[in-house]
């Protein structure tokens, strides 16, 4: 660390710390700390995500988000990155029962929320993906603009830009307690000794929680949840490269093209304590029997490769933003609960206007705030 004294220090160099530092250096506030204690950035969750923008969610605050998240993916600042953001591989969310009824009733006003959507017939949807199993099948909803989001690419260009701005970053540097005075936040002790900042920032991915604990803010009760993905072959005879992401929410199972072949989730969402997640045996097996069941023709042979992340959800699934009402100076930005990177065009914005103004006009903050939780 250069100094020992900044405007703002932000826990955690995932997708969230590394956003807000550059929307807060696009703002003008230069003095900020952000600390990681991987000696990496994007370690845990960030670096572990299925990566894709997904302008579909029944949570209307969260679908908000998205859609302007998917807005600056699409369209970011000039020289913000060398590649382009995403990649508009298409998202197919395949519908049975009432999610297909409630699909069609909700899709006029998505679209008119501005997210590009077309409803499919049943049919329509086994041509595009002739594999599924008809019997899971009433219809679909493709977001043709939604797919692939090139996270590494995203994650350093947020680095980039903020330490263009002045903002320093620092791995290999846990922090050890959020130090607080006259009823204030202060600054933070680390390993690398004591920092001073009126302002500390709660990025802290599935560890936001224990974080929030030991400073003394508002008890909220987040949830790190592991999320269990799998790479596997797919048959020799059938191109699956151009095909989008699959997802079946009432089948619990999304798969994809990866790397010549395809990846799997089994949309699992166990419970756990902040660590660094490992796959669980039972998750593997269950996504590749949901993968044999609803594509029967996909049944995995051999895994490739499996690995897992963690979720961390708010008791509402909304994101937590915004200063503590019981510990002033102590910010939350945590319980992305998934959605992390493809809303972090939108969220790093708003919780830089937080700081800065106490105030933003891009969102009802309210929604975010966590003094939902005090009462």
């Amino acid at each position: 660390m250069r100094q020992r004294s900044y405007d703002v220090v932000i826990i955690g160099g995932g997708i969230a710390g590394a956003s807000l530092a550059y929307f807060l250096a696009a703002r003008g506030v230069r003095d900020v700390l952000l600390l990681e204690r991987e000696t990496q950035p994007g370690y845990h969750s960030t670096g572990r995500s299925a990566a894709v923008a997904v302008e579909w969610d029944p949570v209307p605050a969260l679908q908000a988000l998205k859609v302007q998240g998917a807005a600056f993916l699409r369209q970011p600042p000039p020289d913000f990155a060398a590649t382009p953001l995403l990649i508009p591989t298409g998202i197919l969310v395949v519908c049975e029962g009432p999610l297909w009824r409630a699909a069609q009733a909700i899709a006029p006003a998505l679209a008119a929320g501005g997210t590009t959507i077309e409803l499919l017939s049943a049919a329509d949807v086994l041509t595009r993906i002739p594999v599924l199993a008809p019997e899971f099948v009433e219809g679909g909803v493709l977001l043709p603009a939604d797919g692939h989001i090139e996270v590494h690419e995203l994650l350093w260009s947020y680095l980039r830009g903020a330490a263009q701005g002045g903002a320093e970053r620092c791995c290999g540097v846990s922090v050890r307690a959020v130090r607080t005075e006259g009823g204030r936040v202060s600054g933070v002790s680390t390993s690398a000794g004591d920092v001073d900042a009126p302002w500390v920032v709660d990025a802290a991915g599935a560890w936001a929680g224990v974080v929030a604990a030991a400073a003394g803010a508002t008890p909220i009760p987040l949830s790190p949840c592991r999320r269990t993905i799998i790479t596997f072959d797919a048959p020799p005879d059938l191109d699956v490269s151009g095909w989008p992401l699959v997802e079946h929410d009432a089948q619990q199972l999304y798969f994809a093209p990866e790397s010549g072949g395809l990846f799997a989730s089994p949309m699992d969402e166990e419970p756990l304590a902040p660590c660094d997640a490992t796959a669980d045996e039972l998750a593997i097996a269950t996504a590749a029997d949901r993968v044999a069941r609803v594509a029967p023709r996909l049944a995995p042979r051999r895994i490739r490769r499996a690995w897992a992340g963690l979720r961390t959800f708010a008791p509402d699934r909304v994101l937590v933003v915004g200063e503590d009402p019981r510990l002033p100076g102590f910010f939350w930005l945590a319980g992305h609960g998934g959605c992390g990177i493809e809303t972090s065009g939108a969220v790093g914005p708003i919780a830089a206007d937080l700081l800065v103004d106490g105030r933003t006009t891009r969102f009802d903050a309210s929604l975010l705030s966590p003094a939902r939780f005090a009462g």
